[in-house]
């Protein structure tokens, strides 16, 4: 596809995003990552907006130096966590934003393609290997097998640098992890990436006001009791960890989050 190699934007755990052409961003997955996990990617991103859900359009693919990548436009305006750290939007009101968002999101039919639960735990073990207790592997496999079939398309990244505010509202970015599962599966990945990670190791030690205001508003807009949805959260909180663990994201909290998954998994027996 035509374009060149511009600046680097932004970067993540599997792939690195930069300047293409006017308008336009590639996201090339980063070397040795294999070529798989940003298919997914770019099967999935197109199939959520041509069902009318909040993805971007995907507009062509590309193969650069071993790196397969997808390009993107180019959306102008700041993060929701950026629009938070300025003030411009308020933490209740980031809340609200992500909530809407992850109501479009399980209102929009998974694509034909999207992995469940069960698979998608699968895959990030292929891609892990064996970096956890044999223990934690079955145990949590076991919670994904004893919990509620899958029943929605879940987005599984839904957090404040993942939405760009646009002057045409907010865009939701990142859906190489979209999956089917329990609409609190979606929840439950929420609150550990803005209640548990943020406070501790974000700049931001008020990220947690902005999950209370995601679980109240989700609650409102989905008719259900706040207390509903933090019951049915709380079996998924231990899978959401493993998640992480997994993907190597934040080691210094590995020994923590091992330590939370073990304590829920005894809960669970």
């Amino acid at each position: 596809m035509q374009g060149s190699l511009g600046e680097k934007i932004g970067d993540g755990l599997f792939a690195d995003v930069y300047a293409w052409a006017p308008g336009q961003v590639v996201k090339l997955s980063k070397p040795g990552i294999p070529q798989w996990v940003v298919q997914h990617e770019a099967q999935m991103t197109p199939a959520v907006f041509a069902g009318g859900g909040p993805a971007p359009e995907v507009l062509g693919e590309v193969a650069l130096d071993g790196r397969f990548g997808i390009v993107l436009p180019r959306f102008d305006g700041p993060t929701l966590m950026q629009a938070t750290r300025t003030g411009a939007v308020t933490h209740e009101q980031a809340g609200a934003i992500l909530a809407a968002l992850c109501l479009a999101v399980h209102k929009t039919r998974p694509p034909p393609d999207a992995l469940s639960l069960r698979e998608a735990m699968d895959a990030r073990l292929r891609f892990g290997g064996s970096v956890l207790p044999e223990r934690i592997t079955t145990g949590v496999l076991a919670l994904i097998e004893h919990l509620a079939a899958d029943d929605v398309l879940c987005h599984s990244d839904l957090h404040p640098g993942n939405v760009i505010m646009t002057a045409q509202g907010p865009r939701l970015i990142d859906w190489l992890g979209a999956t089917r599962a329990p609409a609190a599966y979606e929840i439950a990945q929420c609150h550990v990436l803005l209640a548990e990670l943020g406070p501790d190791y974000a700049d931001d030690p008020v990220r947690a006001t902005v999950n209370s205001a995601l679980q109240a508003e989700y609650a409102r807009l989905a008719g259900m009791p706040p207390a509903a949805l933090t019951a049915a959260m709380q079996p998924y909180l231990p899978i959401v960890r493993v998640f992480l663990l997994l993907g190597g994201a934040l080691p210094e909290m590995r020994e923590r989050l091992i330590q939370r998954v073990e304590a829920a998994l005894r809960s669970e027996d």
